[in-house]
């Protein structure tokens, strides 16, 4: 049993670690986030209280515009002062809510003072805690189409499959068309799914991502897919009660 775990079903739990979200990036998910993280603090610590949480919703239009101008300096600046926000709210610890900001990851954590929980590189622990070695992923076409996924991956072994171009543009599309608005359409389900049980017989995936925080949403079960899905939102959502439990 971890020390918070006994500290919680004991008498003297020990203080929590305000932590900071950057949310809105999209809405949906950053609901989802905070279910999933009061479910499971309160899972480790069932004495009725909340997780000390701080959430920054910003504005969805103007991170998409910088995330696809060819200059990355303007989301990493905007991104950055947005958490600074956080940490002057009393945020000792902070996370971004969505995986593709995280193409400009690094640069942010250069620029702000507290530790930043990653997306990626808690999905790739995961991963490789499953014994992954050839995974799928799914996401917006900025999150397949770059390095950040990969980069990160490759260092534990394990290799990244992606879907073709055409592929990729549908899946964007209803990721921004349907997803980030919070409508789930059957048909987009199963077009979905198609393409996934595409890339398993193909290319011998293991395992599919699911690189994009709303895609949980549409795509909930493995049975879908006839694979194991890694729901990063799930995962970044533990990761983040795992570092308030710390403190």
């Amino acid at each position: 049993m971890r020390d918070d775990d006994a500290d919680a079903h004991g008498g003297g739990a020990r203080p929590v670690g305000r932590f900071g979200l950057v949310g809105g990036i999209g809405p949906e998910s950053t609901i989802a986030y905070y279910r999933l993280i009061l479910g499971e603090y309160r899972r480790r610590r069932p004495d009725g209280s909340a997780p000390p949480l701080l959430i920054n919703s910003i504005d969805i239009a103007r991170m998409l515009a910088l995330v696809g101008a060819a200059d990355p300096e303007p989301l990493t600046d905007y991104l950055a002062e947005e958490i600074r926000v956080l940490v002057d709210a009393g945020a000792r610890w902070g996370a971004l809510a969505s995986n593709t900001p995280h193409v400009v990851f690094d640069a942010i954590q250069a620029r702000v003072a507290i530790p930043l929980v990653s997306i990626v590189e808690v999905t790739c622990a995961a991963a490789r805690e499953q014994g992954f070695r050839r995974l799928g992923l799914f996401g917006t076409a900025s999150t397949m189409r770059g390095r950040f996924y990969p980069d990160i991956f490759s260092r534990s072994g394990i290799e990244l499959v992606t879907p073709t171009p055409p592929e990729q543009a549908e899946i964007d599309a209803i990721y921004f068309s349907e997803l980030v608005a919070g409508i789930t359409r059957p048909a987009s389900r199963d077009r979905l799914v198609e393409i996934a049980r595409r890339l398993r017989d193909d290319t011998a995936i293991e395992g599919l991502i699911l690189g994009g925080t709303e895609l949980p949403l549409i795509l909930d079960e493995a049975s879908q897919v006839g694979l194991p899905l890694l729901d990063t939102t799930r995962i970044h959502a533990v990761a983040i009660v795992d570092r308030m439990l710390i403190s």
